[in-house]
């Protein structure tokens, strides 16, 4: 039996606006880094901190709601899936990265501190509300269930 699953999901800030970019007449593609922190008490009693910095793409609906509505210190929660980028540098020297591939997003709110671009209200439209989900593809629960289910089938 194989098993194959490759979903994530993440809850930060992100660390800068997002980058969206124009391919052709109708793709869009959005990049931005995700910063996630991690709180703990050492032995000693003293609070604990740890950043973590996770590099994420959206494209289409997603991309352009995220540049529409997401900027620096704003809080979401992103489902998705990692993709391994690889690449040789001018050198020849093999470059590889890891990104998540955004699927879903949830808004949060904005950090403290953070701003909102000029054109944006304080509050979001219908279309994309706060707490609204975009959604580009199944579900963390329906990509669950399905693979559940393939389990299911396969161990009786």
């Amino acid at each position: 039996m194989s098993l194959n699953f490759n979903r994530v999901t993440l809850a930060g800030n992100l660390t800068r606006d997002p980058d969206l970019k124009r391919i052709g007449e109708h793709r869009v593609v959005a990049s931005f880094t995700l910063a996630i922190n991690r709180y703990w008490r050492g032995e000693d009693g003293e609070r604990r901190e740890e950043t973590t910095f996770v590099d994420c793409e959206a494209w289409g609906r997603t991309a352009e709601i995220l540049g529409q509505y997401l900027n620096k210190g704003s809080n979401c929660l992103v489902e998705g899936r990692l993709r391994q980028d690889q690449w040789q540098d001018s050198s020849g020297k093999r470059i590889s990265r890891m990104k998540i591939l955004v699927e879903q997003i949830q808004f949060g709110g904005t950090r403290q501190g953070a701003t909102q671009p000029s054109d944006q209200a304080a509050t979001y439209p219908p279309s994309a509300p706060s707490g609204q989900r975009v959604n580009e593809g199944p579900s963390l629960e329906e990509s669950f269930a399905a693979g559940a289910q393939a389990l299911s089938e396969t161990h009786p």
